[in-house]
C-alpha cells in the first residue's frame, strides 16, 4: 500500500516537473524572441547604420567573452549534457543561473546556434535539485533528471517521441526502460509539450519550429532517394571537417576566451552583413527558404548552407555557444531546396531525403532522426526518410574527422 502511495505520488511530481519545464521553456523562448526582435527589428527601424549587424554580433561576442571568463564554459553541448546525465545520473546546479545568460546571449546576437544545448543543461539542472529536495526520493534523482531532460528535448522539438527516444537510442544497444518508467517518460513529455502548447495558444504567439506544408508529388521523385541521401552524407562529412578544423584552432587559442569570443562574433557579423540568412538558428527561416527558393536561387542556396554549416562550428568553438541541430536542420532544407530546383522535382520530397541524411550522419541515431525530420515534413514521407536515415548510420565517419 505504501509503494503504491508512493509510486502516485511520485508521478504526480513528474508531472508537476513536466509542466514546470514546458513554462521555462515557453518563458526562454519568448523572452528570446523578444530580445532578438528588439535587436534586429526594432532597433535597425530607428537606426540607419549599414554596418550595425557586425557592430553587434562584435560587441555581443565581446560581452559573451567577458561573461564566459567570469562565469565559466556554458552552455555545455547537448551530448555533453546528456552523457553526464547517464553517467552519474546528475547534473551540477550551482551555476544554473549563469547559464541562463550563457545561453540567451548568443541567440540574441544571431549567433548561428539553437537554443537545445543552454536549455537541456539548465534544465537538468534544476531537476537534479528538484530531486535533491525531495527527500522521499532520494533513489530517483538520476530517473528524474533523466525524465526532465526527456521532457525538454520533447518539448524544444516540439517532438514528444523524439524526446522519449533519442536519450535511449544508441549504436550499440537500445535499451526500453520499464512500462512503469515508460509511464513517467510520457507523463513528463507530454505535460511539458502540453503547457508549452497551452501557453503558446494563451498568449497568442508561435514559438518553435516552422514546418514545411505538404505538397503533391509523383513518384518518379523516389528514382532520386539514393542521390539526394549521399548528397545530406556529403553534407554531414562537410559538418564534420568544419568542426575539426574550428576545434583544432580552438584548442591552440582556448585560453583567449574574450578574444576567442570577439572574433567568433565579428565573424558572424562579416557572414551576417553579406549573407543574413547564414544567421540565427534557422528554425524561423525554413518557411523562408522554402517560399523563395527559385529566387534565391539554386547556388545561392548552396553556398548558405556550406557557409552556416562551418558558421555554426565557428560560433560553437569561438564561445557563442548553442546547439546544431536547428542549424543543421536548415542547412539541409537549404540543400534539398537547391537540388529540387535543380532537378525538377518536389521540393519537400528533396528536402526531406537531403535534412534526414544530414541530421542522421551527425546524430547516428535513425529512428530519433525520423521523430526529429516529422516536425518539419510530411508524415508520409515517413519510409523514405527511414531508408536516409539508416543509410547515413551506417556510412561510418572518419574517426580521423572527429574533435
Amino acid at each position: 500500500m505504501k509503494n503504491s502511495k508512493n509510486n502516485l505520488l511520485f508521478l504526480l511530481y513528474t508531472i508537476i516537473l513536466g509542466a514546470i519545464v514546458g513554462a521555462i521553456i515557453w518563458g526562454f523562448l519568448r523572452l528570446m524572441n523578444l530580445g532578438i526582435g528588439f535587436l534586429w527589428e526594432y532597433m535597425p527601424s530607428q537606426i540607419e547604420f549599414p554596418l550595425y549587424t557586425l557592430c553587434v554580433c562584435t560587441a555581443g561576442g565581446f560581452l559573451i567573452g567577458l561573461w564566459r571568463h567570469k562565469f565559466g564554459d556554458y552552455p555545455e553541448e547537448l551530448n555533453v549534457v546528456l552523457g553526464k546525465v547517464k553517467k552519474t545520473g546528475r547534473y551540477p546546479y550551482k551555476n544554473v543561473f549563469s547559464i541562463i545568460g550563457s545561453a540567451l546571449l548568443p541567440l540574441l546576437i544571431g549567433a548561428s546556434v539553437g537554443p537545445e544545448a543552454g536549455l537541456t543543461g539548465i534544465i537538468a539542472g534544476l531537476c537534479t535539485w528538484v530531486g535533491d529536495k525531495l527527500k522521499h526520493f532520494r533513489k530517483e534523482v538520476e530517473e528524474l533528471t533523466a525524465i526532465g531532460l526527456s521532457a525538454t528535448l520533447g518539448t524544444i522539438f516540439q517532438s514528444p517521441m523524439f524526446g522519449f527516444i533519442e536519450p535511449i537510442e544508441s549504436d550499440k544497444e537500445t535499451v526500453l526502460p520499464k512500462t512503469s518508467k515508460i509511464v513517467l517518460y510520457f507523463a513528463a513529455i507530454l505535460s511539458s509539450f502540453g503547457v508549452f502548447v497551452l501557453l503558446n495558444r494563451l498568449c497568442g504567439v508561435r514559438v518553435g519550429i516552422e514546418g514545411i506544408e505538404a505538397e503533391a508529388f509523383s513518384w518518379n521523385n523516389l528514382l532520386y532517394a539514393v542521390p539526394l541521401t549521399l548528397m545530406g552524407i556529403a553534407a554531414g562529412y562537410l559538418f564534420f571537417i568544419f568542426k575539426k578544423l574550428t576545434s583544432v584552432l580552438n584548442k591552440k587559442i582556448k585560453k583567449f576566451t574574450v578574444i576567442r569570443a570577439t572574433v567568433g562574433g565579428l565573424l558572424l557579423g562579416i557572414s551576417g552583413t553579406i549573407i543574413p540568412l547564414t544567421m540565427f538558428s534557422g528554425e524561423h527561416q525554413i518557411s523562408e527558404v522554402a517560399q523563395r527558393m527559385k529566387t534565391i536561387g539554386a547556388i545561392m542556396l548552396l553556398v548558405i548552407a556550406v557557409v552556416k554549416l562551418l558558421l555554426t562550428n565557428v560560433c560553437i568553438d569561438s564561445g557563442l555557444k548553442g546547439g546544431h541541430f536547428f542549424p543543421v536542420i536548415f542547412c539541409g532544407v537549404c540543400i534539398g531546396c537547391s537540388m529540387s530546383i535543380l532537378f525538377g522535382i518536389s521540393m519537400v520530397f528533396s528536402a526531406a531525403v537531403v535534412t534526414t541524411a544530414l541530421v542522421g550522419h551527425t546524430l547516428k541515431k535513425p529512428i530519433a532522426t525520423v521523430m526529429l525530420m516529422m516536425i518539419v515534413f510530411p508524415a508520409r514521407l515517413i519510409p523514405i526518410m527511414l531508408f536516409a536515415a539508416i543509410a547515413a548510420k551506417f556510412i561510418p565517419t572518419a574517426k580521423k574527422l572527429l574533435p
